[in-house]
């Protein structure tokens, strides 16, 4: 199966091209140098503070992973009352 990831640095033509894809690549936290004539021109980094949204949390994703012992339902001790 051919890679069709651009190669960096990569040319304003192929930067053009592929922008979407580069974008997810910035978010993910990889830097882009983008080329004219072989030379260096520009940088495509992500924005300071945009990270990308984190996942959802799931209900249950954490059983079996946590749990509370017996004594936890105990009535509390008669000196703790007030507190």
């Amino acid at each position: 199966m051919p890679d069709d990831t651009p190669k960096l640095p990569l040319t304003i033509d192929d930067a053009q091209a592929n922008l979407s894809e580069l974008i997810a690549r910035v978010e993910a936290g990889e830097e882009i140098v983008i080329s004219r004539d072989g030379k260096p021109v520009a940088r495509l980094v992500a924005v300071e503070g945009t990270e990308k949204p984190k996942a959802r949390r799931q209900p249950g994703s954490m059983k079996g992973k946590v749990w509370l012992d017996d004594s936890f339902w105990d009535p509390l001790p008669d000196e703790w009352a007030g507190l």
